[in-house]
């Protein structure tokens, strides 16, 4: 294996809006995974309203010689979804590539350490 290959590919998997400045926080979130793992491809992808799609980003990390992918829910809360949504789309990536290793992580809502911040940032501002 080629030292040039990315070692994996990690997707930050939101919602999505019409409005083009909602993603300007998932995209700061994907440069400072850039900053702090120069070695792998981090991309956005969303399920409506903003491209690239889940299966159009998987597609491009595939192509780059990816072969293990985290796909990141962006999500406070874990509605339909996370719950629902999500896991059809990655069951439907296994299928379209199965010599990718995929691993879905819970939706960073769920995570104690984002709860532990969030709250120490609403005390900072009182």
């Amino acid at each position: 294996m080629s030292s040039t290959l990315p070692h994996r590919g990690i997707i930050l998997f939101a919602h999505g809006s019409r409005d083009p400045l909602w993603s300007q926080p998932m995209e700061a979130v994907a440069a400072r995974t850039r900053q702090l793992d120069p070695q792998a491809l981090v991309r956005c992808a969303y399920l409506e309203l903003t491209a690239p799609d889940l299966p159009a980003c998987a597609a491009e990390l595939v192509a780059s010689g990816v072969q293990s992918i985290t796909i990141v829910p962006m999500f406070l809360g874990v509605g339909k979804h996370a719950r629902e949504d999500l896991p059809r789309l990655v069951a439907d990536l296994q299928t379209s590539f199965p010599g990718v290793t995929w691993h879905l992580q819970g939706a960073i809502g769920e995570d104690a350490r984002v709860t532990d911040l969030l709250a120490r940032i609403a005390l900072s501002a009182a």
